[in-house]
């Protein structure tokens, strides 16, 4: 049997679609999963006749590939990522590559970098973006740990990337889990946009009465301006979907709950650690916990009483301020997002390029947007930048639309109609801008009840005073 160039572990959608990918790219691909059956059903529909070698134990796979062996571990992240990784180290040898494709928390990924290493194994944190189509005809991949690896493996995955406007979406982003810390990141800007769109579409169908048709047809057009991007279209598409029982919208028919699978909370968590105010991530990811408590909120609508939840302004009004707050709320997205990547970068010595993670994303995730390539372009004249409003054409953006932003919160809020990304995002950008806030109140109350001292404006050193003898 010819060797085989690289290894694909694991078969659900993800990896066989990852597996067709790289078949077709002409990669000839080795593939296993833990439970035969799978990996029999995929070869007997999907793989015949392609250069893809099943294979039904870990040892047989291991020998079936090319030296030096390059694996692509597509499996559940955490436990089960473990235990494989633990099978494979005694079976590879010195200078093996092993990738990890799945969505793993970054500091997993640098405890196995370690653990490879002490092998003489090279290691990858392989975040890959772009759901099972994505995968199929091309995700934006974001790649750490080993730059050794990459100069082996750049090729292959850069041939399976998405072909974005500056280029394949797809690059080697530093060492360690810079490219899972991307990704998560990725996630979390994914998260928040995600939760300002459907906000927006409430404040559309509870604000101002607007059918899914009518709403479908506002963000098909939005599609075609500065908000043109992956989730806008998808959710037009959504808003146009029939139930296949009946000839209603599918969207109402589904049940108003939603689950995180972690990366926003990691992407919140990290956010809090480095203190970077990722605010309106965060905002999203209690909106899908808020969400999930479903009986109790059924429970409280019959207890807690607000307005009518209809909007007080016209619906083309209404329309025209909703622009403007998805626009600046998923710019202000991106920005907590791009900002956090700045300060792990330098807490954790990732080294990263914000252009070429704007570059990336540009095609195959998420979060592909038009956007994406002024602010690479940004980044590129100023990789230091601590704030995207803060440059045009985005500051320009924020003058242009803040007063619509304003009035459609002030709107939501009077009709009760929640909206926290649009707040929060309102709310980010008014503290970042402020440049006196009531934190020096906050500094008294501190040293007020636990002596932990105050800084003054007028003189160095830390102050206390002894408030209960103030008079």
């Amino acid at each position: 049997m010819k060797p085989q160039d690289i290894g694909v572990m694991g078969l659900a959608v993800m990896g066989q679609n990852l597996v067709l990918n790289l078949e077709s790219r002409g990669h000839a691909v080795a593939v296993y999963n833990r439970t035969s059956e799978k990996t029999r059903s995929f070869v007997e529909t999907k793989a015949s006749g392609k250069r893809i070698e099943a294979t039904y134990d870990i040892d047989s796979f291991v020998d079936c590939l090319s030296v030096p062996r390059k694996i692509l571990l597509m499996v559940k992240a955490g436990a089960p990522t473990d235990a494989l990784i633990e099978r494979l180290l005694p079976l590879l040898d010195p200078g093996d590559i092993l990738m990890d494709g799945g969505n793993a928390h970054y500091a997993d990924t640098d405890r196995r970098v370690g653990l490879a290493a002490d092998r003489g194994v090279l290691y990858l944190g392989v975040g890959i973006s772009g759901g099972e189509q994505g995968a199929l005809a091309g995700p934006a991949i974001m790649a750490g740990g080993s730059s050794h690896a990459y100069e082996q493996v750049g090729h292959i995955l850069e041939s399976i990337a998405a072909a974005g406007p500056q280029g394949p979406c797809c690059t080697f982003f530093g060492p360690a889990s810079a490219g899972h810390y991307v990704k998560m990141v990725h996630n979390g800007i994914e998260y928040a946009m995600m939760q300002t769109l459907c906000e927006t579409y409430d404040l559309m169908k509870r604000g101002l009465g607007m059918n899914a048709e009518e709403m479908a047809n506002v963000f098909e057009r939005w599609n075609k301006q500065e908000l043109e991007s992956y989730l806008v279209a998808i959710t037009e598409r959504i808003l146009r979907q029939e139930d296949a029982e009946e000839a209603s919208p599918l969207v109402e028919k589904i049940l108003d709950t939603a689950a995180q699978k972690g990366t926003g909370k990691w992407t919140s968590q990290s956010a809090l650690d480095l203190g970077t105010p990722s605010s309106s991530i965060a905002a999203a990811v209690f909106a899908r916990i808020i969400s999930s408590l479903k009986s109790e909120r059924v429970s409280a609508a019959k207890v807690l009483r607000g307005p009518a939840c209809g909007l007080s302004i016209d619906r083309e009004t209404g329309v025209e301020l909703l622009f403007s707050a998805a626009l600046l709320s998923c710019i202000s997205a991106y920005a907590q997002g791009f900002r956090q990547l700045q300060e792990a970068s330098r807490e954790r010595g990732y080294g990263l390029d914000l252009a070429e993670i704007a570059r990336v994303w540009m095609a195959g995730c998420i979060i592909r947007a038009g956007l994406l390539v002024p602010m690479a372009e940004t980044f590129r004249h100023q990789p230091d930048l601590p704030m995207l409003f803060l440059a045009d054409p985005f500051r320009t953006l924020w003058e242009k639309h803040q007063a619509n932003l304003r009035a459609i919160a002030a709107c939501a809020h009077g009709a009760g109609i929640p909206a926290p990304c649009i707040s929060s995002a309102l709310d980010f950008v008014d503290a970042y801008r402020t440049d006196r806030l009531p934190a020096n109140l906050l500094q008294a109350q501190r040293d007020f009840f636990g002596a932990h001292t105050y800084q003054r404006i007028d003189r160095e050193g830390a102050h206390h005073t002894e408030w209960e003898q103030v008079t």
